[in-house]
């Protein structure tokens, strides 16, 4: 009669569990998931704890996985409301891996540059393709994607800027990304 060989084989599960165990760990609650080890390129020295590269992607607890660009500046055209000297973009890629339809019309993107949110404005520039959120009655299913492009007011210098962005308004945490612009 053969020897058994559980404590063999319980011994080789334990040990691939705990391997496998000890290479992963949970994000915490608010932390980027994608992106999170990227360097922070272009980042200003006074960043908050938490604050994510532009170019990072942050997945929220409901499944909708938020991503935005670096930061394009562009001069806005005569046409483009409000006006301003310099204005920048953000293309801004969500990612629906939730189980239920995401409604687009719920995101929300709000700046403060140096501080200050009230010399954040959304620009609309048809002539340059800055429409804001023209689909905003949108529905995302789920594992499908929507990229959307933004562009902002700011000063004509180089600044600070911070975008908060939430996939809906009853969201209590904000993906917070900064930069130099």
């Amino acid at each position: 009669m053969a020897p058994p060989r559980t404590p063999k084989l319980l011994l080789a599960a334990c040990s691939l569990l705990l391997a496998a165990a000890c290479g992963v760990q949970a994000p915490e609650k608010g932390a980027a998931v994608l992106g999170a080890d990227a360097p922070a390129q272009g980042l200003a020295a006074t960043h908050a704890e938490g604050d994510l590269a532009f170019g990072a992607a942050h997945r929220f607890p409901t499944g909708v996985t938020i991503a935005v660009s670096a930061a394009k500046s562009f001069r806005p055209s005569a046409s483009a409301y409000p006006q301003s000297p310099r204005a920048v973009a953000f293309g801004i890629e969500v990612t629906n891996a939730g189980d239920g339809t995401y409604r687009l019309s719920g995101l929300s993107v709000t700046g403060e540059v140096d501080g200050e949110s009230s010399l954040v404005k959304q620009v609309v520039d048809p002539t340059q393709g800055y429409n804001g959120i023209a689909d905003a009655g949108k529905d995302v299913a789920p594992g499908r994607s929507v990229h959307l492009t933004l562009a902002f007011a700011v000063p004509d210098k180089p600044v600070r800027l911070r975008l908060q962005v939430r996939p809906s308004p009853a969201e209590p945490v904000a993906a917070k990304y900064c930069g130099k612009v």
